[in-house]
């Protein structure tokens, strides 16, 4: 079972983010890995939310942070330079 302090950590690293450019990279089961980019839009107390437009069309995805935690989701986040910022779990 994982800590609520990873978990905590976690949402402290994203919400000085809020706002940013984000990739992220979701492993959806039976090898199905999606890619997609976009803003991290907001953060509450079990989920963040994450603003994607793809094709002309605007979409929210919301990811809990024990995906992250378990590295279902990895999320990165794109730095002043367009360098990439992993954000992990705190044992990585």
């Amino acid at each position: 079972m994982s800590s609520p302090r990873a978990l905590a950590d976690i949402r402290k690293d994203l919400e000085s983010f809020v706002g940013s450019r984000v990739k992220l990279k979701a492993n959806k089961g039976r090898n199905r890995i999606v890619e997609r980019e976009g803003v991290l839009e907001s953060i509450y107390p079990n989920i963040f939310v994450v603003k994607i437009n793809e094709r002309k069309v605007e979409r929210r995805v919301s990811y809990s942070y024990a995906d992250v935690l378990t590295s279902t989701v990895e999320l990165f986040v794109y730095g002043n330079k367009n360098e990439e910022i992993k954000i992990a779990a705190v044992n990585e």
